[in-house]
């Protein structure tokens, strides 16, 4: 028979080790060793667990492991890069159905046991409530960034005064729950948290999901507290406890990256969908000036100082490793170059990061905003390949903009922008980029792989 003791030093460890894991995280140099800490944590966890003397029956265990590693490992190898985002979301769903589910086979033992109370109730519904909303949410976050469902908002009847009711209405029922129990009534809970996480996500639109994705990080993190005290597993309150912190600092920081209110993440609702257009700088009769690869390839050449940017455009053309041609070339030609990553380019943080690490792109190129920005108006040639509102000077300078305030890569401020978009369409925030109208602004239109290749070749041939 294994200790208490015993058990209590084991997941201690294993918190130990979750705790340095996203330490790791937070430096793209130190991500790998981070994320192999962590695995070994969980690895620890799961195996202490599994010599709890109170499992009896090990089969049913071992084979859901099986059957988890046999969907999870093929689908992991084959998702792409940027299909990322969604998987983190339904990643996130999955730990709260999971959440959900073992709440209700805590109900179903625990009734057969006769030994249910209000304490145990509570966290039962807590567990169901948290899991289930985590779960409905997530499935639909993914949906929209896969083009499952549609991007664009979707408005409840009566707006948010219906969503208000089936939250109202939630919380009741799982207050009757707590206190009475009953089957019926938790089925019911569980049924009208399914619905309430729909109408808080729904009317989202896509633009605002990688805030959303962060804030159900959170909410996985909470779903995993609230089963860790129904079942008094110290290291699923300690991990949930880390992972619902972590969410919630990351979803404060995507919504000052973004521009948006906190208050309005959790209500739902905000946000503009794709390719709806509002309001934004007046342009006037400014036309776009466009360019050829030869003329960028030309300027750059001449350059002392270039900064490339890039967008959720580039991930979809998997333009990451020409880019990275460009890169060396400029530097076997003497020049400084530097990869400018604005905190939600993409479709999630550090999305950018993984696809130029993925290009073995050197992490002392990779620059954050804040750094960056000064040293714009030193910049000779910047390349802009697929982003859009991250480098918007409405951010900066028309206060009627719903972009306006939004921290933004100041790329506007440097002697020469090169943007490279497939067709004038405005970005997710459905608002036109006065940057693509500046008179220091040229526009190369074309797939950005292919552009990226014709531009390494131009380079070498100059």
């Amino acid at each position: 028979m294994v200790s208490a003791d015993f058990f209590a030093l084991a997941y201690l460890g294993a918190a130990v080790l979750f705790i340095l894991g996203i330490k790791g995280l937070s430096h793209p140099k130190t991500a790998n060793r981070g994320n192999t800490l962590a695995m070994l944590g969980m690895a620890l966890a799961i195996g202490i667990t599994l010599l709890d003397g109170r499992i009896s029956e090990y089969l049913w265990i071992f084979a859901a492991m099986a059957l988890g590693a046999f969907i999870g490992i093929p689908l992991a190898n084959k998702v792409k890069t940027t299909q990322l985002p969604q998987m983190v979301a339904l990643f996130n769903g999955l730990v709260g159905l999971a959440a959900a589910a073992v709440a209700g086979g805590e109900f179903l033992r625990s009734e057969t046991l006769n030994a249910l109370t209000v304490t145990g109730q509570t966290e039962i519904a807590l567990s169901a409530l948290i899991g289930t909303l985590t779960f409905s949410g997530s499935v639909i976050a993914a949906g929209k960034l896969h083009g499952w469902v549609t991007s664009k908002p979707v408005t409840m009847p009566l707006g948010h005064w219906s969503t208000l009711v089936v939250l109202l209405a939630t919380l009741g029922v799982a207050a009757c729950f707590s206190v009475y129990g009953g089957e019926a009534t938790l089925l019911v809970m569980i049924g009208l948290t399914f619905l309430l996480g729909l109408m808080l996500v729904l009317p989202i639109g896509g633009a605002d999901m990688p805030v959303v994705v962060a804030l159900f990080n959170a909410y996985s993190g909470w779903a995993g507290v609230a089963t860790g005290f129904m079942l008094s597993n110290i290291v699923l309150v300690v991990g949930g406890s880390l992972v619902g912190a972590s969410g919630l600092i990351l979803t404060f920081i995507m919504c000052q990256a973004m521009n948006r209110s906190f208050l309005n993440v959790i209500l739902g609702g905000f946000g503009a969908g794709d390719g709806e257009e509002v309001a934004g700088a007046d342009l006037g009769d400014k036309t776009i000036q466009q360019a050829g690869v030869e003329d960028a390839a030309f300027m750059m050449g001449n350059a002392r100082k270039v900064v490339l940017i890039p967008g959720y455009g580039m991930a979809v053309a998997q333009a990451q490793h020409a880019l990275r041609e460009v890169m060396d070339v400029l530097e076997s030609q003497g020049l400084e170059v530097s990869f400018a990553i604005h905190p939600v380019a993409g479709r999630m943080p550090g999305h950018m990061n993984v696809l130029l690490a993925e290009a073995d792109v050197p992490y002392e190129n990779v620059v954050e905003m804040d750094t960056i920005n000064p040293q714009f108006p030193q910049t000779d040639v910047v390349l802009v390949i697929g982003a859009n509102d991250v480098v918007n000077p409405d951010a900066k300078n028309v206060q009627s903009s719903p972009l306006y305030g939004m921290p933004i890569l100041e790329a506007y401020k440097a002697k020469t922008v090169y943007v490279v978009k497939r067709s004038m369409r405005s970005g997710y925030s459905g608002v036109e980029n006065a940057l693509f109208y500046q008179d220091n602004t040229y526009m190369i239109f074309g797939d950005a792989k292919d552009v990226c290749e014709k531009l390494s070749g131009a380079l070498k041939d100059a």
